[in-house]
């Protein structure tokens, strides 16, 4: 995949900036493209499209939801080879629409955003990339909550001798026959662990907290085999979400379910009770596997129900004081999601930084727009998660939300800046739905919520379909107090 250098004379004045490559970046380039809109360009860190897809390369990464549901509603993808997609068929189909969709030459690949700053009397953000200065009168952050890995403040850790990797940072030359140490049980941990199995002379896996898991079913699709109709998939996802409010008679029925998998795959009582949760199904992020628990159980793996103290030397020291020689140290601990890097580099009206402005945890209105910094619209960010379905249901709205916003702009002329009122009663819809479910009730610490304020900042409490029809359309309402009547930036549509 090749895009535009900038140091080659690309220009350094754009109409909209956006910042990310990954499946809502370019969505909305795709979608920019169709409406006529070629005044644009894609900043993307690394060499390449595709995300959380490109970097993350573990064996046995792919999607934990039906295909059906992984691809863009406007350019759906007919032939995924397997129920849920492997990782490299999901970074192509993202690499394929790039193409397709004449996204390419709008990429700057290799290109990082260091700085964004607002200019009241230009209207319009200055950028500092590491390839130079660009002006944009359009900012778009689409850089996603799993794109900074989280690295434990462990002692010893720097010192280890052997291979020490995040695992979305995979070694592709990691050898077979290795004693490997996994610290971590959630999504990535889940996939990966079965593939080590196979291949590592021994695995140690270090659970701090265990995940309740679901049967998966996955299995390849039959040549010539009819796919799922999407829309279907996505009425039927979107009635799980009666599973996340506490206290319903589905969330009960997920609970049978998950502890029928687990009964059913771990016989040993002693085992199973060091793998059964003390929190609702859901408040984590709910997990799918059928080899999950099989892995556990062979000789050569070992479950640690503690986490990590402490590396001396080779040796792993876990909190119940067992030691562990290990050869690799995989470090499947998550991602930074509540308080994203990428918030200290946005300074907004008044010199105050988007990380100060979500010092609270995040916020904004429609998910999309934060008072305090015009003509900036987050992709992906605050409250646009699904805890129970597709993330490309709220990614799409969104991008419906930003079009229509450009589309206004055009007949309006001015900034838009949402106001405070509206930012504010949208975080106490939020507040006052998340109160309910399982991911403030559950009884768990999950990346879904913010660590200092104790708010749902991750996630949509809703249902899909209800954030589409509310927020799938622009509506000026909440920002016409901020619209200034003065000229647009030149430049293309």
């Amino acid at each position: 995949m090749t895009g535009t250098n900038p140091s080659a004379g690309a220009a350094t004045e754009v109409d909209v900036a956006v910042v990310g490559a990954g499946l809502a970046g370019v969505g909305l380039g795709a979608r920019l493209r169709r409406a006529g809109r070629t005044g644009f360009a894609i900043l993307e860190r690394a060499d390449d499209v595709g995300g959380t897809w490109r970097d993350n390369v573990y064996p046995g990464v792919a999607c934990d939801i039906p295909s059906a549901l992984y691809s863009y509603s406007f350019l759906p993808q007919p032939a995924w080879s397997r129920v849920f997609a492997p990782g490299a068929e999901i970074h192509e189909y993202v690499r394929d629409v790039a193409r397709s969709e004449g996204v390419t030459p709008h990429l700057r690949l290799g290109t990082e955003l260091t700085d964004a700053r607002w200019h009241e009397g230009e209207a319009a953000w200055h950028l500092t990339t590491s390839r130079g200065p660009l002006t944009a009168r359009v900012l778009v952050t689409a850089v996603g909550r799993l794109s900074e890995p989280r690295v434990p403040d462990l002692p010893g850790l720097g010192t280890f001798p052997g291979r020490v990797f995040h695992s979305a940072r995979w070694d592709r030359d990691l050898p077979a026959g290795l004693r490997v140490g996994v610290v971590g049980t959630g999504a990535s941990a889940i996939q990966l662990v079965p593939e080590l199995a196979r291949r590592a002379e021994s695995v140690v896996v270090l659970q701090r907290t265990p995940p309740w898991v679901l049967p998966r079913g996955d299995r390849a699709y039959a040549p010539g085999e009819a796919r799922p109709e999407r829309a279907a998939l996505a009425e039927e996802a979107d009635r799980l979400f009666e599973a996340r409010i506490a206290g319903t008679t589905a969330e009960a029925a997920l609970r049978e379910r998950a502890e029928t998998h687990l009964r059913t795959q771990v016989p040993d009582p002693a085992l199973r009770a060091l793998l059964t949760p003390d929190y609702a199904v859901g408040c984590k992020r709910a997990l799918f596997s059928d080899d999950w628990y099989p892995a556990l159980q062979q000789p050569h793996v070992t479950l640690e129900p503690g986490p990590p103290v402490a590396v001396e030397g080779s040796t792993l020291v876990a909190a119940s004081g067992a030691r562990y020689e290990v050869d690799v140290l995989v470090l499947a601990t998550g991602f930074e999601t509540t308080r994203p890097p990428f918030a200290d580099l946005i300074t907004g009206r008044g010199g105050q930084t988007l990380a100060e402005h979500w010092s609270d945890g995040m916020t904004s209105h429609a998910s999309t727009a934060v008072h305090g910094f015009p003509n900036l619209f987050v992709l992906d960010g605050p409250n646009a998660g699904l805890g129970h379905h597709s993330a490309l249901e709220v990614i799409e709205a969104q991008i419906d939300y930003v079009l229509g916003a450009l589309d206004h702009q055009d007949q309006a002329g001015g900034p838009l800046e949402v106001s405070a009122a509206a930012e504010e009663a949208y975080t106490r819809e939020i507040d006052e739905r998340a109160a309910g479910t399982v991911w403030l009730r559950g009884g768990c610490r999950s990346w879904y919520v913010d660590e200092r304020s104790g708010r749902l900042t991750l996630l949509w409490p809703g249902r899909a379909a209800e954030y589409r029809e509310r927020f799938g359309v622009f509506d000026p309402a909440p920002f016409r107090g901020r619209v200034q009547m003065i000229g647009r930036m030149s430049g293309d549509r």
